[in-house]
């Protein structure tokens, strides 16, 4: 009994030091994998990622990216950042990729600042994983619903503006997303990653313009239940804006001279009424009321389709007054130039149908090229029309009627640029009276 008692004795103090040392290697395994995740991230240079409460089962594995900085090259040394990048495959999975990016010249660029111009790129894949689409709708397929039974009732012209983005940027990154997924913190983390491609604020702000009218359909079908709040969004800061390219009074006079018909007419036509190329093409000649000197702009010619739609927008279609020199002119032309349709277009190719956008523009750029003057488009004319009217001090508001933007502050976004004189008067003012004061 005494020996049974022993021997259990020495079982149990046997089982506790095996079971002390496995507690034992245990927490050294947990140590040593502690201490390796520590070295793996430590002197991270990113922010660090939120977290994903109740999305582990849709999420992809998770990783916090310190990336990595190198020089290369021997004559031109460069900094060079490494990282890797999640990318969605047709079926679904997700392929991880290694990404390099050259980050600046070595004798230009230290180390340090090599590390801050890397940050966006590890930010833009550390701050979101992709949701992989567990169940329900994906984006790529509400898509194609989309085109399937909204795209055919909008414009040509509107769908083409909205489809641009989706091959290219939108569907390659978010495409396998699931609708409910699609939030503003993913949201941002896409704009994020577009940023660091180098793409432009406005070039951003399109690409958000189609997400949001998707999801907004999304939402009225009652396939989601919110859209992304987009005024959260962080978006890239504004590069130098180009001032667009726009021709003086005189220099629409020398081409309207210079040009033979019907291309003379319809460049008086562009920049005495200020109407788009489009609505141009689409004018007939019921639209023209010579006894209340008005031209109706009741439609615009699509330059892809080449058919006829409504125009921009619901202020595009409106009566605009013709100059009684225009009123001449255009009277002239139809007794002598105007060629005999079956559409009744007040301008139309040798047989008959409506002009080409493109050889238009093309024989525009012939006829600057023999005046020596600056390449322009043809929405040149109508840029030339509102600064000339904002430049003789004419109101605002006059100029948006003429112009039919739906809000006066386009208008002034569009052409604030312009310096008339009245504006000129009020600066010499000003200087003759702080210069008077400084002597």
């Amino acid at each position: 009994m005494a020996c049974r008692d022993s021997l259990s004795v020495a079982e149990a103090r046997e089982t506790a030091d095996a079971s002390q040392r496995l507690t034992g290697e245990k927490q050294q395994a947990s140590v040593s994998r502690t201490v390796s995740v520590t070295d793996g991230i430590a002197g991270a240079i990113v922010s660090p990622a939120p977290c994903n409460v109740g999305m582990e089962q849709s999420m992809p594995r998770r990783r916090y990216q310190r990336g990595r900085i190198i020089s290369r090259g021997k004559k031109r040394k460069v900094w060079v950042g490494i990282f890797r990048e999640d990318r969605v495959k047709t079926d679904g999975t997700i392929r991880r990729a290694r990404r390099s990016v050259v980050l600046g010249a070595v004798k230009h660029v230290t180390k340090l600042q090599a590390i801050e111009a890397l940050r966006p790129y590890l930010d833009a894949v550390n701050l979101v994983a992709i949701p992989r689409a567990k169940a329900g709708r994906t984006l790529k397929n509400f898509v194609e619903e989309w085109k399937h039974n909204v795209a055919p009732t909008l414009k040509p012209s509107t769908v083409r503006a909205a489809e641009s983005p989706l091959p290219t940027t939108i569907l390659p990154t978010m495409g396998e997303m699931s609708l409910t997924a699609i939030n503003t913190r993913n949201v941002q983390a896409f704009i994020s990653a577009l940023t660091a491609k180098g793409l432009t604020r406005k070039t951003c702000d399109n690409v958000l313009q189609t997400l949001s009218g998707l999801l907004k359909t999304a939402k009225a079908w009652g396939y989601i239940p919110a859209v992304f709040d987009r005024s959260a969004l962080s978006l890239p800061r504004e590069g130098e804006k180009q001032e667009e390219r726009f021709f003086t009074a005189e220099q629409v006079k020398q081409i309207i001279n210079a040009s033979k018909e019907p291309y003379s007419t319809l460049w008086a036509v562009l920049s005495l009424t200020g109407c788009r190329a489009g609505e141009v093409f689409g004018l007939k000649r019921t639209d023209l009321d010579f006894e209340k000197r008005v031209i109706r702009i009741r439609r615009t010619l699509d330059a892809a389709t080449r058919l006829m739609h409504a125009p921009k927008s619901r202020s595009s279609s409106a009566d605009l007054p013709i100059p009684e020199a225009l009123a001449n002119r255009l009277r002239t032309f139809l007794a002598k130039h105007w060629r005999e349709n079956e559409a009744d277009l007040l301008f139309c190719n040798k047989v008959g149908k409506p002009m080409v956008r493109n050889k238009v523009a093309l024989k525009l750029q012939d006829t600057l090229k023999d005046l020596k003057i600056e390449r322009a488009a043809l929405h040149a004319f109508r840029h030339m029309a509102a600064s000339e009217l904002l430049e003789d001090g004419v109101s605002p508001s006059v100029v948006q009627r003429q112009m039919r933007h739906s809000d006066s502050r386009i208008t002034l976004q569009k052409y604030g640029h312009v310096i008339g004189e009245a504006q000129r008067r009020a600066v010499d003012s000003l200087a003759g009276r702080v210069l008077e004061l400084t002597r």
